[in-house]
């Protein structure tokens, strides 16, 4: 841990010594000594950031924009009145790195004014991270952000479920129309698409599988075991694939770091045995639910049936034109947003294949900003997975339940990476705001970590 402080510290100040930007840090601190208000400057982002995530599933992008953009105002107020940037970690630069990359290819795109409309979200995302990273640095006001998520995941899961059992209107032709599930209900809540309502849910599965060992009363416990119990039956009832996936994903994460949180403390024999015991059990699990629930069995049969099923052939039709466009663009990309796939995805597409993305996160980095911002994306990731593994063995090392929190804050993100392989929703407002506070919780602890106390 030494040696890793050290050389974050290096870094850091080695870049806050060189920086025009950081020099603008504290340009307001003596008016913020004045301030009433600003006294209870993290509260008052914690009111922003629970306005972002309690009617993130329920209005229209354009107010959550309106949100963000508040927030991001606000945050760019509370740096530039701090004294210094004690919350600013490697994962922030990193985040820099990323942001100013996307600029570049806004720079090169052919259709420079779509792609600075997709910058300017981007931003707006960022700056939400930003504000909740230092938000998120108080553990009270972490533990109540997380909490009121849970409970709004609950209404969106209870609304979801209702729709299962009692029936409603597709708003879409979301199955496929030759399979015998074709008249099956697919449950959406007020997000609208199943897919979409899935990649909502695996944030609140994560964040409430941690909540069992971070909250203490019997129940806070109940709450949360409500919350992981509702939303993974809505998930269920989605009957998305990916978003399938991404349970299988975030459960494996989420069971392999509770092994390494309580390695030490097992009998030899369990250090050996339990997690093969444990995945063998999930996997037979698995088997019988997919032998005897026929929608079940059907759904993940489908997923192999390559071209046979019609979401399928249109993924695949697409990722080819999309190789297409990452050829022709591929160091800097066509620019970031959904705008600027629009404008030049038409020149490539296969006829009757109209899409709005590229129906993979991955490639969809790769065709907006190129091979440099594909790889500042991978470094990114590389960063959080990194900083969190070491953030989450000094409060192992501590028995701080908190840690508990980064185990559900990675979980969800290998969940929603592994959604992303066959889907977009990630770039949606309702799940993008999900991913980087995600990041945020896992940031939030960098600055604390050598002051925490045992719990």
């Amino acid at each position: 841990m030494t040696s890793e402080k050290t050389t974050s510290e290096f870094s850091l100040s080695h870049w806050r010594g060189g920086s025009f930007l950081y020099r603008l840090v504290g340009l307001f601190y003596p008016w913020r000594e004045g301030s009433y208000l600003l006294q209870w400057a993290e509260p008052l982002g914690a009111v922003l950031m629970a306005l972002v995530l309690g009617l993130a599933p329920f209005v229209s992008s354009t107010l959550l924009g309106v949100l963000l953009i508040a927030g991001t105002g606000y945050w760019m107020l509370l740096t530039l009145s701090e004294r210094d940037l004690i919350g600013l970690t490697p994962i922030h630069l990193l985040v820099l790195l990323y942001w100013g990359i996307a600029a570049i290819a806004v720079a090169f795109s052919p259709v420079k004014a779509e792609a600075l409309t997709g910058w300017v979200k981007l931003t707006l995302y960022l700056g939400w991270f930003a504000l909740s990273a230092q938000v998120l640095r108080s553990r009270s006001l972490r533990n109540w952000t997380i909490a009121l998520y849970l409970l709004i995941s609950l209404i969106v899961s209870v609304y979801g479920i209702r729709q299962e059992i009692f029936g409603v209107d597709q708003l879409a032709t979301w199955t496929d129309p030759d399979s015998s599930l074709a008249d099956e209900t697919r449950a959406y809540s007020y997000l609208g698409n199943p897919n979409l309502l899935a990649g909502y849910l695996i944030s609140a599965i994560a964040l409430s599988m941690s909540a069992l060992w971070v909250w203490r009363s019997w129940l806070q416990k109940g709450v949360a075991l409500t919350a992981l119990l509702t939303n993974t039956y809505c998930l269920y009832a989605t009957d998305s694939r990916g978003g399938w996936i991404a349970f299988v994903g975030l459960t494996t994460v989420f069971l392999l770091l509770l092994y390494y949180w309580y390695r030490d403390a097992l009998p030899k024999f369990w250090r050996i045995w339990l997690l093969p015991l444990v995945f063998t059990f999930f996997a037979g699990l698995l088997f019988v639910a997919i032998t005897f629930v026929e929608p079940l069995r059907l759904r993940v049969m489908s997923i192999f049936a390559w071209r046979e099923n019609s979401s399928n052939n249109f993924r695949l039709t697409v990722w080819f034109a999309v190789f297409d466009m990452i050829r022709d663009y591929p160091w800097s990309g066509i620019g970031p947003g959904h705008a600027a796939f629009n404008e030049i995805y038409p020149l490539y597409q296969r006829p009757n294949y109209n899409a709005l993305s590229a129906y993979s996160i991955y490639l969809e980095h790769l065709v907006e900003m190129g091979i440099i911002g594909f790889t500042a994306f991978l470094g990114l990731l590389g960063t959080i997975a990194y900083h969190g593994w070491q953030k989450l063995t000094a409060l192992r090392n501590l028995n701080h339940r908190e840690g508990f929190w980064i185990i559900g804050a990675i979980a969800a993100m290998a969940g929603m990476l592994t959604h992303g392989l066959v889907d977009t929703v990630w770039y949606r407002p309702e799940i993008n705001t999900l991913w980087w506070f995600m990041v945020a919780i896992v940031a939030s602890y960098y600055p604390q970590l050598h002051g925490a106390k045992n719990r």
